[in-house]
């Protein structure tokens, strides 16, 4: 059980004591400020009995006691634990008995300052010795200190032992509480890049002014409205802020192994997220563009990101490619949105400089190979660059700047040879390639990355750009995909069943990825094939209800069986930047709705069959302003709210 409100985690098991097991503790910028937290009333443990999130940031544990001597096999106390990311748990004892009782309660505390990675790969040494510290304990390392203070005092401290000590009084039916509060001092020698924004859930729910629309969904199906407001929760709670500029935020890739800014699924979650909002793409790409290298040089225009392992079929690819490529399309997506001229000038330079690179680096080639250079020519990375040159190109055009036509004249000569060298004839209809070879040799297993070839991504008058695939070519590709090598009932698997080197955990060779799942519906939804984006979508929403609602990045991709819930993968980051985006991509897909801000005109493109029934989304933003749709049991879909002089397109 995660609570996450960057830079604060706090990480337990659903029993509620912290023992300093694993992962478990109290972190604070990726240092474990506390790492053991175990409570005694009367010398004895509270039985758990329930444990539940209750908001992103904020855990439950309730448990029992029994204290009064021959008292039968009733509970004298109830014992609620309420946990958060700010590093604050209050305790509260309440008393069911039918006198008043006198209790000794204990906390034993312990912390070793460890650093997230030190832990996660086992190396993390012994526990700190304690000292006292006004009313609680501290411990101090080279690096750093924590500290832990508590309100109200203990009666009692002892530091050897890491022992806070009360004595309370509870009167039949009445309370006490106690709260222990812990603390970072130092940031120790590697402070991060970006830092959170300061209490970002509190800020959102008390002022509404956060940087994403508190969008609603109701419906037929009441799971919309859960995954819809725990999506929009995770993604407030891994918000980042550049220290340097703090009204540009971005959101962490996940949660506990990648809390940083990752370039690539940045790009891809403010993408996923512009319903609810323009201000998170914008402070994506302004502090991108900050990072973005413009020195001469064959990298120059490129955003810089890591490698990312690809499986075992292919090399590790580059993440830079990736977000060099997506930075353009959300620029022009972000516009049609509703981003403001100022915003989208001050950024045009940089979206220019990524759109440079890509015509340098093909140079006279049709394909772009990743990593450059020498690497394999990937289908995923071909449908990114042809995306980006044709919204790149749109967004040229636009604003009245030279190279659109250049950009589209590649993008043609692309998809004629792509269709060409890309494309395997088998028996069972074809398939596009994983991959070609830097001989040429085409790459024949198919995996999930294929549905990158669906997202065309939009165009000005609520149009998609033409595809890389042809007709004939995109309905075999939406037939795999709804295949059952290729639908695990869950969602969709990252390799098919059927393929040399399958392992349904496997996180690029088999496991669910969320991310790829939700590009799949949308575009299927797109190129009208519902039936197989309603049967992903669906499998996605009874995963989603398994976990919670709060979605990991992938699992397990096992065949779905009646009473049985989907695996989960023991290294996903939960929550995750994609992940939660997906969550929202999902759910407005079923509303369809594209807007032209600049235009003042919206377009509904509904998935016909209505596949979850009547559905309502409201305070979703549109030219930035409230912008509120229904969808009906007929897929009819009806505008309800918008900004004046927004008209509805056909």
């Amino acid at each position: 059980m995660i609570c996450v409100a960057l830079p604060g985690l706090a990480i337990s098991t659903e029993l509620g004591q912290l023992t300093g097991k694993g992962l478990e503790g109290f972190y604070r910028s990726g240092r474990r400020i506390l790492s053991r937290c175990g409570l005694r009333v009367a010398g004895r443990e509270p039985l758990a009995v329930q444990a539940r999130m209750t908001s992103a940031d904020q855990a439950r544990f309730v448990g029992t006691l029994r204290v009064t001597p021959h008292g039968g096999p009733d509970p004298d106390v109830v014992v609620e634990r309420t946990r958060s990311a700010d590093g604050t748990e209050r305790i509260i004892l309440r008393s069911v008995a039918a006198r008043t009782l006198r209790l000794p309660v204990e906390v034993a505390l312990g912390a070793d300052l460890a650093d997230l990675g030190t832990i996660a790969s086992g190396a993390a040494g012994p526990e700190l010795a304690a000292t006292v510290h006004g009313s609680g304990l501290r411990w101090s390392c080279p690096t750093g200190a924590s500290y832990v203070t508590a309100d109200p005092p203990p009666a009692d401290v002892v530091a050897s032992a890491g022992l806070l000590r009360w004595n309370v009084e509870v009167s039949p039916g009445g309370t006490v509480s106690m709260e222990l509060s812990a603390r970072l001092e130092g940031a120790g020698p590697v402070p991060p890049a970006v830092r959170a924004v300061t209490n970002p859930l509190a800020r959102a729910r008390t002022t509404g002014t956060g940087p994403l629309a508190r969008a609603r969904a109701t419906g037929d199906d009441p799971r919309v409205r859960t995954l819809l407001a725990t999506s929009i929760e995770d993604l407030d709670a891994l918000l980042l802020r550049d220290p340097e500029h703090p009204t540009d935020t971005c959101v962490a890739a996940g949660v506990p192994w990648r809390c940083g800014l990752a370039p690539a699924e940045a790009l891809a979650a403010a993408r996923m997220t512009l319903p609810l909002g323009t201000r998170v793409a914008a402070g994506t790409l302004r502090m991108l563009a900050r990072t973005q290298i413009t020195a001469p040089g064959p990298r120059c225009g490129m955003i810089p990101g890591p490698r990312r392992d690809a499986g075992a079929h292919l090399p590790p690819g580059c993440t830079a490619t990736e977000a060099t490529l997506l930075f353009p399309v959300l620029l022009a997506e972000a516009r049609r949105w509703g981003l403001t001229d100022q915003e989208t000038d001050e950024l045009l330079p940089a979206a220019e400089r990524c759109l440079t690179w890509l015509r340098t680096t093909v140079g006279e080639g049709p394909y772009l190979n990743d990593p450059q250079p020498g690497g394999p020519a990937r289908c995923e990375t071909q449908a990114h660059a042809h995306r980006a040159a044709l919204l790149g190109a749109d967004l040229l055009d636009a604003c009245a700047r030279p190279g659109g036509d250049a950009l589209r004249e590649w993008a043609r000569k692309l998809r004629a040879t792509f269709r060409r060298d890309f494309w395997i004839d088998d028996p069972g209809g074809g398939r596009p390639a994983a991959a070609r070879t830097a001989e040429g040799r085409p790459l024949p297993h198919l995996c999930a990355t294929a549905v990158h070839l669906l997202d065309t991504g939009l165009l000005g008058g609520g149009s998609h750009a033409p595809g890389l695939l042809d007709r004939v070519q995109t309905e075999q590709l939406a037939r795999l995909l709804g295949s059952p090598a290729m639908d695990s009932g869950w969602g969709l698997r990252g390799l098919g069943t059927q393929e040399a080197g399958y392992n349904p955990f496997g996180h690029r060779s088999g496991a669910v990825r969320i991310h790829e799942t939700a590009v799949a519906v949308a575009g299927l939804g797109v190129a009208g094939y519902e039936k197989e984006a309603t049967a992903l979508l669906r499998g996605v929403l009874a995963a989603a209800e398994a976990f919670g609602h709060r979605l990991p990045e992938m699992y397990a991709g096992e065949q779905r069986v009646e009473g049985q819930a989907p695996l989960p993968h023991p290294a996903a980051c939960r929550p995750a930047a994609t992940a939660a985006g997906a969550g929202v991509l999902l759910l407005t897909t079923l509303a369809g709705v594209r807007p032209d801000a600049p235009a003042g005109t919206v377009v509904l493109r509904p998935l016909r069959g209505a596949p979850l029934g009547e559905v309502a989304l409201t305070g979703l933003r549109v030219g930035g302003a409230p912008f509120s749709v229904r969808v009906g049991r007929l897929g009819l879909a009806m505008v309800e709210e918008a900004a004046g002089g927004l008209r509805l397109g056909s």
